[in-house]
This record gives structure tokens, sequence and C-alpha cells, in this order.
């Protein structure tokens, strides 16, 4: 196990954690989504997280990301209290979301020009014609994203996303609507992230290619986290138990639950 994911640097002191979440709870209504999940992430470790539509996993990035409060419990990214600082914590997350949130009347170079400057940082048009570049969408720069495909709309906000990758990335469902291209260029993000001491949760049910590059596997089973193992060769964990996505997992309760 390396220094990053057993807690402590290289000279052996703790390492502070890329996110922490203690006994998070979230409630809809009378709806619990999400039921005491404590959760640690290293830097430069990524984790899968996999679950059924509904099992709490956007939930669970979107109060990592400080978009919604939990009912209960407490977290930190980077030694940032999401309850208490979370203009702090913003900064230091990168959020891939189900929905591109892209400005339909802007140009493709407009949004990410517009997305810089609400961040507060210096406009740049050429890393956001670098990051369209990534993407495959230099020829569409200065179309209105009105007019893109869903695919296309995909693209533009992980070029959003490259040019501001933060320190901890928030992945959901990433690799829905892109072609093999693309999802090779989320893989690489991904690699890229962990290679500068990033961390990042991949929120998928595709669970093939989350682990081509995932260090290990948690799962959301109506609202509890359950640890798994991640299948390896020819797609099999070993002999276990079927998990909810109907993979072979050994799974046991996260410890704090």
């Amino acid at each position: 196990m390396s220094g990053e994911q057993d807690g402590r640097n290289r000279r052996g002191a703790p390492e502070t954690a890329a996110l922490e979440l203690d006994k998070i709870a979230r409630r809809f209504g009378r709806r619990w989504a999400l039921r005491g999940v404590t959760l640690r992430v290293a830097p430069g470790e990524v984790v899968a997280l996999v679950g059924h539509n509904g099992s709490g996993k956007t939930t669970l990035l979107r109060v990592a990301a400080t978009a919604i409060r939990p009912t209960r419990g407490s977290g930190r990214v980077c030694g940032r209290d999401i309850l208490r600082e979370p203009a702090a914590v913003r900064p230091l997350v990168g959020f891939l979301g189900h929905s591109p949130g892209l400005y339909e009347d802007l140009t493709a170079s407009e949004n990410l020009l517009f997305s810089l400057r609400m961040a507060g940082v210096a406009a740049d048009s050429r890393a956001v014609a670098g990051a369209l570049a990534e993407v495959g969408l230099t020829r569409e720069a200065g179309e209105m994203v009105r007019y893109f495909s869903a695919g296309m709309r995909r693209r533009l906000a992980l070029a959003r996303l490259l040019l501001r990758p933060g320190r901890l990335v928030l992945l959901d469902e990433p690799y829905a609507s892109f072609d093999p291209e693309g999802v090779e260029r989320v893989n690489r993000l991904v690699r890229e992230q962990r290679a500068h001491g990033g961390a990042v949760i991949l929120a998928t049910h595709d669970l093939a290619r989350a682990a081509e590059v995932a260090d290990r596997m948690v799962e959301l089973v109506a609202g509890r986290l359950l640890e798994g193992k991640l299948p390896r060769g020819n797609g099999a964990a070993g002999a276990g138990e079927r998990g909810a996505m109907g993979q072979p997992l050994a799974l046991q309760e996260s410890s704090g639950l």
C-alpha cells in the first residue's frame, strides 16, 4: 500500500485527505438518499463509485462539491470544511455532472471564457483554445451551444473541467454520450489528475471502464456505502456475492456506518 493510501506522506506524517466524509446523511422529504456515509479519499487516489439509479451517487458527489448541504454529518476537502467553508472548498473541486450547465446563447469559446471569469481567473484565450482542441471542438469554437448535440455539449463540459480540474475531481457518469475517443480523453484526465497528486471519484455504471483507471471501488446500496473489489483481467473479481451492479464483488460495510 502506498504512503498516500495508508494516510501518511513520505515523511511519515499524517496525510491531509483529498476528501473526508463522516457519517453523511441527506434527506429529501421523507426519503433518505444517504445514510451515514463515511469515506476517505487520499491524494493521488481514484475511487470508482457504483450503484443503481437512485442509490445516492449523484447526491454524494453534490454534497462533496458543496452544491447541497448534508442533513447530518460533516466533511472536508483538502482540510477545508464543506459546511463552514464552502467558498474555500469550491475552487478545490472540479465537477462534471449529468447536466453540462452551459449557456446556449454563448459560443463554445464564450462559455469557457465566462466560466473562467466566474471563477475569478483571468480569461486566457490560448488556454481555452487548447482545451477545445483537447476535446475535438476546435472547428466549433465559434458556434452557439444551442446547436450542439448531446455529445458535443458533454465534450464542452469536459473542456471546462480541463481548464480548472482542482485537487478533487468528481465525475458523474463521465462516459455517457461519449464516443471511444471521448472515453479515452476522460480516462486520460483521470490518469493526469492522479499523476499530479489529485484525487478522483468516478460515479459510473460502466464498471469495466472504471476498472481501467480506478484504485478501488465503493458501492452505494440504498444510501449506504459498501466496500467492493474491482473486476480485473476478464472482469472477474473472484468468487463472491454479486453486488447491486450485477458484478462479482466481495462487499462489506464501511466502518463508521
